[in-house]
């Protein structure tokens, strides 16, 4: 997977400067613990850090061509680099590897910057052009895999996160208005990356840069196209490509695993990656996370109608898969160490709570087995999973469906300093960021006023909504080492499921449709007729009031953090029962803990 930085800047000499290049790199480490190295010239510099998945021996970076004039510092992996492979060694290139950075590297120097048009997978890469004193940043067509970079006077400094830019010197530890908006609004801004002056290379784009400035190409975008499979057919192609990425995305010189919750989507990526394991004669291996406790007290919410473990177990009984419940108590989920972890992974804080560290900590168990694991991450906003798309009120609010469906439940922005809420205005934000959204979605004409309105939904899920989630996974993921694969994100699938109308996601009368019939025939009859169900959450009192402990320290220790936070909230939440602290109570601790952890790493200054 890997992580990757570098530095370009035009008048000063980088040779000078190994020692900031270098740190830069260091910071990547969690991301690529097996090796790691720097490249540096007058005015150029990469570093990589390598997570060996693809030719062990043979992947080492940064790599170079042209003797020495290309260089490239790669992160991710493209699942078509076999045929990519043979495709360029028909058209003259030679490889010394069996790696696809090598691949990439090369269709680099056939394609130029059409390179990204060529792949199939989740990528972020930098190649630096000396015979053209040319930088290129790119970034694959979903966003699976981050890229940051920062503008300077005379260059550039890029990251795979944050914190290998903000190592430079160069880089100002700076949050403003529009950084504290994305952390609070809920809703991904592309290209806005959270530090002032900070940008996030958007999905599906090029950055170029050179002596004559920055420029951002677009090679990938959705577009409306006609539907004109019939439902069979619609359910035919979904299980064919469903098939084939699932495939792809096994291949692995390291061992690999998949992610289980039970649900369909996760379950339908274990079933296709047992079938085709099996063929070879192998077994495939499956983890899920639990809480203790947590099948035997559950109660059921507006978002989770049923605890995972029975499904979890059904599925993992009728693939036959090697399984491994990872299971959490509350001390270990609240602990604060773990707490740092994740806060240190995201740069941010503003995270999803318990669901972020139960992510991180089933990541790290899964890392001493494995070094890939795959995900049923996206097929919500893919399909149409989530409730709210099926909530006549929610779709109808003028607004991003994820917010109004939380607002319906009760959540606001009560948490916040009264003073930095007018500041912030948050909802005018979040406004105005929704209606940018709808501005950018294609349509068809005669479309009917549900499907236009459906499409604009799905669009909106796959442009800011799963961007989210992406980091998030990549986050925890790579904190530990880990690389998490997404068999839903695959650009083929999204094109072809984004233009298939409402009607046909939910012909059944049910949500994802198109995926229940696809796989059915691989999947317990029990998965198959649940209700969609999001990511656990523990719902252990225990765990609620070690944070309620943990927030009363924090306030004796009158952390920075808590001058952005009301301080009245936090004292009625302080007041409550420990046995019975409510939903909006929990989520101000958790945040009031995640800011003063991220205050403690990076003691950034806050400009409002």
């Amino acid at each position: 997977m890997c992580g990757i930085s570098g530095w370009i800047d035009f008048q000063r000499d980088l040779t000078e400067h190994r020692s900031t290049v270098d740190a830069m790199c260091d910071t990547m480490t969690c991301r690529g613990p097996d090796a790691g190295d720097t490249w540096v010239s007058r005015h150029a510099a990469l570093g990589h850090r390598r997570l060996a998945i693809i030719d062990l021996p043979g992947g080492a970076q940064p790599m170079e061509a042209e003797n020495g004039q290309v260089s490239i510092v790669y992160s991710g992996e493209a699942y078509n680099f076999t045929e990519l492979r043979d495709e360029l060694r028909r058209r003259g290139h030679r490889f010394d590897t069996d790696s696809d950075t090598e691949v990439v590297l090369h269709g680099y120097l056939e394609w130029g910057t059409q390179v990204a048009e060529h792949l199939n997978g989740m990528f972020a890469f930098a190649v630096w052009d000396s015979r053209e004193d040319k930088l290129l940043l790119v970034r694959d067509r979903m966003g699976i895999k981050p890229l940051y970079y920062y503008p300077t006077e005379h260059g550039v400094l890029f990251g795979s996160e944050p914190k290998a830019i903000l190592a430079n010197p160069l880089a100002e530890k700076v949050v403003d208005a529009d950084g504290m908006r994305e952390l609070f609004g809920m809703v991904k801004t592309p290209g806005q990356a959270v530090w002032a002056g900070m940008r996030e290379v958007e999905p599906g784009t090029v950055v170029t840069l050179d002596r004559k400035g920055l420029r951002e190409q677009t090679y990938w975008k959705l577009q409306a196209i006609e539907h004109t499979d019939d439902q069979q057919a619609s359910v035919a192609h979904v299980r064919e490509l469903m098939d084939d990425i699932v495939q792809r995305q096994l291949v692995s010189d390291v061992p690999r695993c998949v992610l289980l919750s039970g649900g369909l989507d996760s379950s339908a990526i274990t079933a296709l990656s047992g079938l085709h394991l099996a063929s070879s004669g192998e077994q495939v291996r499956s983890f899920a996370v639990d809480f203790l406790g947590q099948t035997e007290n559950f109660v059921p919410d507006p978002m989770r109608a049923t605890p995972d473990g029975p499904y979890v177990r059904d599925v993992a009984e009728h693939v036959g898969s090697q399984h491994q419940d990872i299971v959490l108590d509350p001390d270990t989920l609240a602990d604060p160490e773990v707490r740092r972890a994740t806060v240190q992974a995201r740069d941010f804080p503003m995270g999803l709570g318990d669901m972020d560290q139960s992510l991180y900590l089933l990541f790290k168990a899964i890392r001493q087995h494995s070094t890939v694991a795959l995900s049923g991450e996206s097929a919500d906003e893919v399909f149409g999973g989530y409730k709210w798309f099926h909530d006549p009120d929610v779709r109808a609010a003028d607004t991003f469906p994820w917010l109004a469906a939380v607002q319906s439940q009760g959540a606001g922005y009560d948490m916040l300093d009264p003073e930095v809420t007018a500041a912030l205005d948050i909802p005018s934000f979040i406004a105005d960021g929704y209606r940018t959204a709808l501005g950018e979605v294609p349509t068809l004409d005669g479309e009917s006023d549900l499907e236009r309105r459906m499409r604009e939904i799905c669009y909106l899920h796959l442009t800011r909504f799963v961007r989210i989630l992406l980091d998030r996974k990549d986050r925890m993921s790579m904190a530990v080492g880990l690389e998490v694969r997404v068999p839903f994100c695959d650009h083929r699938l999204v094109e072809y499921v984004f233009n298939t109308p409402w009607s046909l996601k939910t012909f059944d009368g049910r949500e994802k449709s198109l995926l229940r019939h696809a796989t059915a025939d691989t999947l317990p009859q029990s998965v198959v007729e649940r209700v969609k169900s999001p990511y656990p959450s523990t719902q252990d009192p225990k765990y609620a009031a070690v944070l309620q402990r943990q927030v009363r320290d924090l306030v004796k220790a009158d952390s920075p953090a808590l001058s952005l936070l009301n301080e009245k909230w936090i004292a009625e939440s302080l007041q409550q029962d420990p046995a019975n602290i409510d939903m909006a109570a929990r989520y101000t601790f958790e945040r009031a803990l995640d800011l003063s952890v991220w205050f403690d790493i990076h003691n950034p200054t806050v400009k409002l």
